[in-house]
């Protein structure tokens, strides 16, 4: 049977009642009820195994009386949630139903569909979520996990959302969270829930406090580290967690839509299925440097304009940022962060750094890092158009023939590993046989750090590993 979403309580109507809404959800991280909750979601955790289910029968009992406990919570919490009623009587009816089942693989599905957080996108709107779960970056087990979120929603970016249409994206920052949160995890995503078949997603939210905290660190050590002397703008954001916020809204729910959109190769990356893994680093820093592309499109827009509402100068300041954040993050946080085994986020900073450096707007020299800002743009949107390329050509060419010429894109400016067969040239046996052969070819480093990134690896390394569990308001 097709799942239809259930209804659920929008807000609407005067801005009182929104005002309402909000104000009912502040305070709730300090109250006994979400204290109870929390600490029952953390006790079930050591009970359940990676599933998700509690297989051990003589556990079953303590299990039942944290069911119990994160029950009644959510009972005496809901009220302070009235926009996810739906979502809140149907998580507890689901949480009874595991319970009263023996604690199997837990099936949340009915309120999952029941959640629909992409409805209420408004500034300051806080929901209380709770869900047996994996957290990307974070854990790899479906544990109960429960999370207190506030929306991100200032006006331009609802302005901005006009253009660049994304009913899906929704924009979160951390209030308080169980120890799947505790980790380098960034984004709440349906897919991770526990449920019996898979519906039609109608949303996705990335944390944007966590987002800009462990950017200002990472990007306060580096330039430190490597001398560079930040522009204004770029500076002002080290010091400003809210304006930070905001930026990386502007750049995700730009980067969120480009996905599936353009002149892409039939099967995009998203769809499961194994290829070597720079075919993601390319998608993931494709959706980036659009972000950057549009943003250089929206600043010279607005800047042309003899006036500008509020709302437009706030869009055009943020447009500005945004390009600084995509390159900083890129290659002070992505091109080493994680381990090296087919790092594809890694592998994408590495990429927009040589490219820089390649066409004399990035210099090292003197151990010091600078950039000519007025040149910086062209040669970030020629790589862009690189990619755009390569993914136009896509659908002439059989799949593992554009994987070869993705990695001619690649090694053009990445050296590759030594050892690689892929550098060497593939052997007839591999060439002529099936798509795994050419993946199975694929070293887990295949395109090692540089002695630049090996040397700012080491140094910032604590920096990185310090950001873990980090949110706005412990930044």
């Amino acid at each position: 049977m097709p799942i239809t979403p259930t209804p659920t309580q929008v807000i609407v109507g005067e801005p009182e009642v929104v005002e309402d809404a909000i104000a009912l959800g502040r305070g709730v991280e300090s109250s006994d009820a979400w204290l109870r909750l929390k600490a029952a979601a953390s006790a079930l955790q050591p009970l359940q195994v990676k599933d998700g289910s509690i297989p051990d029968a003589s556990a079953h009992a303590v299990a039942g009386d944290h069911v119990d406990t994160l029950v009644a919570a959510i009972a005496e919490l809901a009220p302070r949630f009235p926009h996810d009623a739906d979502y809140l009587e149907a998580s507890m009816r689901d949480f009874r139903r595991w319970a009263d089942e023996g604690f199997g693989v837990p099936d949340f599905l009915d309120s999952l569909v029941a959640f629909q957080p992409q409805r209420h996108r408004v500034d300051g709107l806080r929901h209380l979520v709770v869900f047996p779960m994996y957290t990307q970056n974070g854990s790899s087990e479906r544990h109960v996990e429960a999370v207190l979120v506030e929306v991100i929603w200032p006006e331009f970016i609802a302005a901005l959302e006009t253009e660049y249409t994304n009913k899906l994206f929704v924009s979160l920052r951390f209030v308080d969270f169980t120890p799947g949160y505790d980790t380098n995890s960034a984004v709440l995503f349906p897919e991770t829930v526990a449920m019996r078949e898979i519906p039609t997603f109608t949303w996705g939210a990335i944390f944007q406090d966590r987002e800009a905290a462990r950017y200002r660190r990472v990007v306060r050590a580096a330039a430190e580290i490597t001398k560079l002397d930040l522009p204004d703008d770029a500076a002002r954001m080290l010091d400003d967690q809210q304006l930070t916020e905001k930026t990386f809204v502007m750049w995700d729910i730009i980067h969120d839509r480009t996905h599936m959109r353009g002149d892409l190769p039939f099967d995009p990356f998203m769809i499961k299925q194994r290829m070597p893994y720079f075919l993601y680093s390319l998608e993931e820093l494709r959706c980036d440097l659009t972000a950057f592309r549009e943003c250089v499109a929206i600043q010279g827009r607005l800047s042309a304009q003899e006036s500008l509402t509020a709302t437009e100068a706030e869009m055009l300041e943020h447009a500005r940022l945004v390009q600084y954040a995509v390159i900083f993050d890129r290659i002070f946080r992505f091109a080493i962060t994680g381990s090296r085994v087919r790092n594809y986020d890694g592998l994408g900073g590495q990429l927009l750094f040589a490219w820089l450096h390649q066409r004399g707007v990035l210099h090292w020299t003197d151990t010091a890092l600078a950039f000519d800002w007025d040149e910086v743009p062209a040669a970030v949107v020629a790589l862009a158009d690189a990619i755009d390329e390569l993914y136009w050509r896509s659908i002439d060419r059989p799949k593992t023939a554009h994987w070869l010429a993705a990695y001619e894109l690649v090694r053009a400016t990445l050296t590759p590993n030594p050892a690689s067969a892929w550098a060497r040239g593939l052997p007839d046996e591999i060439l002529a046989g099936a798509p795994k052969g050419y993946t199975d070819a694929v070293l887990d480093d295949e395109f090692p750090l540089s002695m630049f990134f090996e040397a700012l690896d080491k140094k910032m390394k604590p920096v990185i590993e310090s950001t873990a569990g980090i949110t706005g308001a412990t930044a």
